[in-house]
């Protein structure tokens, strides 16, 4: 009896033991890939396990590079998916660009990705150029009028250049600064709008795409239009600021001339107490002359006449000079 409940315990045991072995060990992953074509042991697989990596991630990219004809190393895609990219895109990408016969590597490939670029689109569009529509752009003419023109941008994905290389945002940017500086050295608005096909070879010429992860293939435009007229809000404005000045100088010009009159008015007053305290030293001088016996009391007798006589003459002018204004 012992040795049956032995007997039991030992195959279940080795039952759990099978279970866990094709639970730890992909051995369905392995029977795949070797049916493949592709050679990977069951080793590999199992350090695949200990180094917390996935393998049907790294299995499953290697068996469709390997049928597409890619001789891709197992190393490799581990060490590109332990670096965090994806190996599923990357081998995505090669395939395109091999059916494209475009010259790409694993190694730029895997180096686009880790950039954080979208390495298959960026061989898409190496294949099929896109279309970049720039907003609406406002450049002025030297004639002082607006032109505001949009322009669609055709562009090609340069692998070389794909990993440092500028985005659209950048050729967004040349862009507008090429037609601001085409507009910007037209003489007149009307030659923009007669010819708009002329700018295009300007902007071409500058050599926009340098530096980016693109190539541009062509520069249209789709739409011009005719805006604000800059030169006249511009010479209003000046004029408004110049009519500012003149009223400034104006004031400062009456405060001045108020503050000369309130100055000259205060010497007014100022002289006229000098004539008062001179006056106050007459009745004083007259005094000391008749107590000193220089002036008789005849003498003053006939100043005081002379001086009622004078401000009588002067009443009676001051009574006769109305009439004789009328």
């Amino acid at each position: 009896m012992t040795n049956v409940w032995l007997a039991a315990f030992l195959v279940f045991l080795a039952f759990i033991l099978l279970i866990l072995f094709f639970i730890f060990v992909p051995v369905g992953l392995w029977v795949t890939a070797h049916f493949s074509g592709v050679k990977v042991g069951l080793g590999d697989l199992v350090g695949m396990r200990l180094r917390r990596v996935n393998p049907s991630r790294i299995i499953k990219p290697l068996i469709k590079a390997t049928k597409a004809g890619l001789d891709l190393d197992l190393n490799d895609l581990e060490a590109h998916y332990l670096a965090g990219g994806d190996i599923n895109m990357v081998v995505d990408a090669l395939i395109a660009a091999q059916r494209a016969m475009i010259d790409l590597e694993f190694e730029q490939a895997a180096a686009i990705d880790l950039a954080g670029r979208d390495v298959f689109e960026a061989v898409q569009v190496s294949v099929n150029p896109k279309v970049i529509e720039t907003p609406v752009i406002a450049g002025v003419a030297m004639d002082g009028i607006e032109v505001r023109a949009k322009a669609k941008v055709t562009v090609r994905a340069n692998i070389e250049r794909l990993v440092g290389g500028a985005g659209e945002s950048t050729i967004i940017a040349r862009v507008g600064e090429g037609i601001v500086t085409t507009v910007g050295s037209s003489k007149t608005h009307t030659i923009v709008l007669e010819n708009p096909d002329s700018i295009s070879p300007t902007i071409l010429r500058k050599g926009l795409d340098s530096g980016t992860a693109y190539e541009i293939l062509s520069i249209d435009i789709a739409d011009v239009d005719v805006g604000r007229n800059i030169g006249a809000k511009l010479q209003a404005e000046q004029a408004e600021a110049d009519k500012r000045i003149a009223q400034a100088k104006a004031e400062e010009r009456r405060a001045m001339a108020v503050a000369n009159e309130q100055e000259n008015i205060a010497k007014t007053q100022e002289m006229r107490a000098k004539v008062v305290e001179a006056q106050s030293q007459v009745p004083l001088a007259l005094a000391e002359a008749l107590r000193s016996g220089r002036l008789g009391v005849m003498d003053h007798y006939q100043l005081e006449n002379l001086q009622a006589d004078t401000k009588m003459r002067q009443s009676f002018g001051e009574e006769e000079s109305p009439a004789g204004d009328d």
